[in-house]
């Protein structure tokens, strides 16, 4: 017996601009709908092969040198609390994110996305028809929620970091771009193999 082919999706009828809460509601759709900006949702490809290879030796890396209080997390959404709860609202899902014990626990328990406030690093891996939205756009959200760091990796050979921290009342200072095995003093020392993320 054949199968018969799956349907294609048809786009998420949405007659209004979404909370947070209610695209949080939302869950995993067909749809491929992976974050929301002001309100809207907006679709993502699937990432490719060596994206998906980079974010996870990148997560490798960064999970055995981070202290107990720490968690590194793969493509989860946070809520980056731009709007009030009762408004458009604001959610990104990183590549990478590392998140406060604490606050995690918090956004389990009480079944909301983990806040803006309890992340400490935001990575994103830029794909290609994505470098607008990770260097600009995102770049200013993430600053404006008050994420401490922003790191931004590019898989172009040679694969490069760019590490971003807060600066108060500037909102993003860009560190100058790093590739090769580097020592990252901010937040903590953290030492990356950027080579090992295209192999």
């Amino acid at each position: 017996m054949t199968a018969l082919p799956e349907p294609i999706p048809q786009p998420l009828e949405v007659d209004h601009l979404l909370t947070v809460a209610e695209y949080a509601a939302l869950g995993e759709t067909e749809h491929g709908y992976t974050e929301l900006q002001e309100g809207r949702l907006v679709m993502s490809p699937s990432p490719r092969p060596a994206h998906n290879h980079a974010c996870g030796e990148l997560y490798v890396q960064l999970r055995s040198q981070l202290s107990e209080e720490w968690r590194a997390l793969q493509d989860i959404d946070i809520d980056l609390e731009l709007a009030g709860p009762d408004e458009p609202g604001f959610s990104r899902r990183p590549d990478l994110i590392v998140a406060g014990l604490d606050g995690i626990r918090r956004a389990e328990e009480s079944g909301r996305l983990i806040s803006a406030k309890d992340v400490l690093i935001v990575v994103e891996i830029v794909s290609p028809g994505s470098r607008r939205t990770d260097t600009v756009i995102k770049h200013g959200e993430y600053a404006d929620a008050g994420i401490p760091h922003y790191w931004i990796v590019d898989l172009t050979e040679p694969v490069s970091l760019t590490a971003c921290h807060l600066a108060e009342g500037f909102g993003y200072q860009n560190a100058p771009e790093v590739s090769g095995r580097t020592t990252l003093p901010e937040p903590f020392p953290l030492e990356i193999d950027l080579g090992q993320l295209s192999r």
